[in-house]
């Protein structure tokens, strides 16, 4: 499962949404083939693991000759989940440059997510946010949904960077009722909202309200590991910029990195204690790690809904 598109410049090259989340979910599709999850392969498309009690005639007695387990011919109208993929496109996801940034990253890791789902015929929308819910639309599993998903995701790609703040627990307050009861919520944050205790409650109520009107969440904190988490900056003066704000402050990295670390790690820890206190899966998601764990993770989420 190596294999990926984890060359920013080949990404580009691509230009096409589509191309590009086929060739990504393609290559994830063979990888899973010699790995242990050899269950979710090609075929999950058109079948679904049998269950004591269905009925005997729709086993696929070719695919039991090859995989040794029990698989149920599913049916062209048939959706077996719903999911809503949430981003967050406040200016902090331009970090850190134009070329690749958090954004570009979750633009990218939701396009494959759309195309998996759709192969895998389940409805699928998307919302997205700044300091307000700009989108939202209703999940459904056509082409046609599809194509205009993918559209929106492109324009994404060529927004430009215009100091706008973030509000998550707005936005995730406002989709909490929009959206069809019963949803898998994926979202793609760098949860840069919440740096105060107050901030982080508000947010927590929002997915509260998720998990209250019996949404299952997934949570992708995306992130740059190398700078933002590790702050792995050379010993030289630079100018740092916050993206929201347009504060400036020119400093030596290495006279702040230790009280810098304890803030952001004790933050981060928070996070993730919230999320399991809520049964939320939180998903450390590296920018230079690809897509594959994107991928991966939601198709064990999914494996445990259905």
């Amino acid at each position: 499962m190596q294999s990926q598109l984890s060359n920013y410049k080949e990404l580009q090259d691509f230009g096409n949404l589509e191309l590009l989340s086929q060739q990504v979910v393609e290559g994830f599709i063979t990888g899973l083939h010699k790995s242990p999850f050899h269950g979710f392969s090609v075929e999950f498309a058109e079948h679904r693991l049998y269950n004591a009690g269905d009925s005997v005639k729709n086993i696929d007695w070719k695919l039991f000759g090859r995989t040794d387990k029990l698989f149920v011919k599913r049916f062209e109208e048939e959706t077996n989940l719903r999911c809503q993929i949430v981003l967050d496109v406040s200016s902090s996801m331009f970090y850190p440059d134009k070329k690749f940034n958090k954004l570009l990253f979750s633009v990218y890791a939701s396009a494959s997510l759309m195309y998996l789902l759709k192969k895998q015929r389940d409805a699928f929308g998307l919302s997205y946010f700044s300091d307000h819910l700009e989108l939202t639309s209703t999940a459904k599993s056509t082409t046609a949904h599809q194509k205009y998903l993918f559209s929106e995701l492109e324009k994404l790609m060529n927004r430009n960077e215009n100091g706008s703040k973030t509000d998550v627990a707005s936005a995730l307050h406002q989709i909490a009722e929009q959206i069809h009861k019963r949803s898998l919520v994926i979202i793609f944050s760098d949860m840069l909202d919440g740096e105060s205790e107050d901030g982080l409650n508000k947010i927590f109520d929002s997915l509260q309200h998720l998990k209250h009107n019996k949404h299952e969440i997934i949570l992708f904190n995306v992130l740059d590991h190398k700078m933002e988490l590790d702050f792995n900056f050379e010993n030289r003066p630079y100018n740092f910029i916050d993206i929201e704000s347009g504060e400036e402050l020119k400093i030596n990295p290495s006279t702040v990195r230790e009280s810098y670390l304890d803030v952001v790690n004790s933050y981060h820890k928070e996070i993730k204690l919230k999320c399991a206190q809520y049964k939320i899966d939180f998903i450390d998601a590296d920018i230079h790690s690809g897509f594959y764990q994107i991928l991966h993770s939601y198709l064990i989420k999914r494996a445990k809904m259905i």
